[in-house]
Formats: structure tokens, sequence, C-alpha cells
């Protein structure tokens, strides 16, 4: 089986960051690495080459595949402020409709500016997905 090459790693939050050349896109990295710090109680750690993760747990598929992953992260893709919400959204159609401006992946929150959203049902969103987590996988 391949190894995950998304994994946490010793790379500099701040030398990704400074990499970044979209000011406001970087400038909304920030606000959502503060907030995600917030409620994880957990600094921020490079996952791979692009991802800002918060925390971790341990999974292991019914196929038997494991892995560690981070609980919740932000990355400032090019397209769009990319924020993983690992629990996915179909729990959370109330505050969905509450959020505003986005499109969604599977775990995958998209959002253009942070203008765009309300900041406090964002952070209820990873508090309430994180909260998950570590029910589940603790």
């Amino acid at each position: 089986m391949a190894e995950l090459k998304t994994k946490e790693n010793e790379a500099s939050v701040e030398a990704f960051l400074d990499t970044v050349s979209d000011e406001k896109r970087k400038a909304d990295t920030r606000v959502v690495m503060e907030m995600l710090e917030r409620v994880t109680g957990h600094p921020p750690k490079m996952w791979g080459t692009s991802i800002i993760g918060f925390d971790s747990y341990d999974y292991t598929y019914e196929s038997g595949r494991s892995g560690t992953w981070f609980v919740t992260g932000v990355s400032p893709r090019k397209q769009a402020l990319t924020i993983y919400i690992m629990q996915g959204f179909s729990a959370y159609e109330d505050l969905m409709g509450k959020l505003g401006k986005y499109k969604t992946g599977k775990s995958c929150l998209y959002v253009k500016k942070l203008e765009d959203i309300d900041m406090k049902v964002l952070e209820k969103l990873a508090r309430e997905s994180m909260k998950w987590i570590r029910k589940n996988y603790r």
C-alpha cells in the first residue's frame, strides 16, 4: 500500500505563508489559523507542503488501512481558501444554512474571502466537527 504523502512535518508555517503571493488570501489564512488554534488548543503544523493542520487523530478503515490525519486545517489555495472539516457537512445543515457564501467538497469548505461568511458560524462548525472527531477517534 502506498504511503500517505500528506503528513505532519517540521516545515515552518511562517515560511510557507511567506510563499503566498495573494496578500488578502494570506491575511484570511492567518485569521482562520488563529481561530482554529483557539478551537483546538493546538498550534499550527505543516501537513505536506500546503496544508496547515491542527491536532491529529489516528484512523483505521474497514479495509485495514490506517493513518494519522489532522483534526482540522486550512490551506491558502489559489482558487479559494480551503478549510478542512473532517467530519464533512451533512450533519450540519442548520449551520451551513447560516454560514454565507461558500462551496464544499467531501471535507473541504471553499471560501473566496472571509467577508463572505459568518466567522462565528465557521468557529462553531470547526468546534462541533472537532468534538465529533475526538469522541469517535480517541
